[in-house]
């Protein structure tokens, strides 16, 4: 895959994201975050499995033996990743605004760069902090988070972001050892679906009848965001690496602001207007 088309597969994957935002927000009427997760990421499952059994079909066996230990160790913890932030991120919707969770969800713009240069000594290019800080200005003024109060959900949403930061970085890691986009697409939406079921069971009431209340979001979010979105990320980061990436995906927000604009009607002011002027600018600039 080309550079340009990687750079297309991640701005197609953060659109998928941002317009799902409303979908992972009216979700939640009747079940819970770990519920409604449990059952989006199964139906994501669903969506992508078929698709990686016959086009990957040849190379699933040859592929994960290249280092079998090494493809078992990252799908766990890139299915934890996933299931502890898109966890967080759901649970923190149920105690703070769209606003609040679009400014602090971005925090792992500055986290990738500022983790991969801890963990890893590895030193972005010098564009990346310009960029980053434009974004986290961009997304301010999207927010409208100037008119917003700190509550319990904005915590979660910061501790929601560290993870999504893994994650990036994992994906990553994980696609320049094994070319299986599609099959450990599948795979971490399954993981993240076991996950979220098995402690469904303990800190949360399934009801097979609200669930059913609850299928259109279930199946809009598990499909497009859960399945496929997902999975186009990794297609992404494979000729883009994880800071310049994460600086592309903050582009959900301006999707997210768009999609309420034309779906719920909230009108942008010049402030959005201007942030997600800024957003823009951040990405144009980190890429060339």
């Amino acid at each position: 895959m080309s550079k340009s088309m990687s750079l297309l597969t991640a701005f197609l994957c953060t659109f998928i994201w941002g317009t799902t935002f409303i979908a992972q927000d009216t979700g939640m009427d009747k079940i819970g975050p770990l519920t409604f997760n449990g059952a989006r990421f199964f139906i994501g499952f669903l969506t992508i499995i078929p698709f990686s059994l016959i086009l990957e079909k040849k190379k699933i066996i040859k592929e994960i033996n290249k280092n079998k230990k090494l493809f078992n160790k990252l799908l766990f913890f890139i299915g934890l990743f996933l299931f502890l932030g898109t966890y967080l991120q759901q649970t923190a919707l149920l105690y703070t605004d769209v606003a609040n969770a679009a400014f602090f969800t971005i925090f792992y713009v500055p986290m990738v760069p500022i983790i991969l240069f801890i963990f890893y000594s590895k030193l972005p290019h010098w564009s990346i902090w310009p960029s980053v800080l434009f974004c986290i200005i961009g997304v301010y003024l999207l927010s409208d988070f100037s008119n917003a109060t700190v509550r319990l959900g904005d915590s979660l949403v910061v501790l929601c972001a560290i993870f999504w930061s893994l994650h990036i970085i994992f994906i990553g890691y994980f696609i320049k050892n094994f070319n299986l986009p599609l099959f450990f697409g599948a795979l971490q939406a399954l993981v993240v679906s076991i996950f979220s079921t098995i402690f469904a069971l303990f800190f949360e009431t399934i009801t097979f009848a609200n669930i059913l209340n609850e299928s259109i979001s279930i199946i809009y979010a598990g499909m497009l965001s859960g399945g496929i979105a997902f999975t186009l990320q990794i297609y992404a980061q494979k000729n883009i690496s994880a800071a310049p990436a994460a600086i592309i995906f903050s582009l959900e927000g301006v999707f997210a602001a768009f999609a309420a604009w034309i779906i719920l009607d909230q009108i942008l002011d010049i402030n959005n207007v201007i942030g997600c002027t800024l957003i823009l600018f951040a990405v144009i600039f980190s890429q060339l």
